[in-house]
């Protein structure tokens, strides 16, 4: 069953991959790049749950941290915030 979510959430990636190079705003690829990044996530807890190490679920803990504050900064950018 997990193949089927890897499998899915695969699809979603190469989707959001295909927003973020035709998106005709910046604001369009930054927010494809924020699905990227959960999916990512996403994927890092399959992983964790599919191979059994809790390793992968720290890992996915900081990448998401790392994104959130990342999309932050660019949305603060956008603004003309930052």
């Amino acid at each position: 069953m997990i193949e089927i979510y890897l499998i899915l959430i695969g699809i979603a990636v190469i989707l959001s991959m295909y927003r973020f190079f035709r998106g005709p705003t910046t604001a369009d690829r930054i927010v494809a790049v924020d699905i990227m990044t959960t999916l990512t996530t996403g994927l890092m807890v399959l992983f964790a749950l599919y191979y059994r190490r809790a390793i992968f679920l720290d890992v996915a803990l900081v990448y998401a941290v790392l994104a959130f504050v990342g999309v932050i900064a660019f949305a603060r950018y956008m603004e003309g915030g930052l």
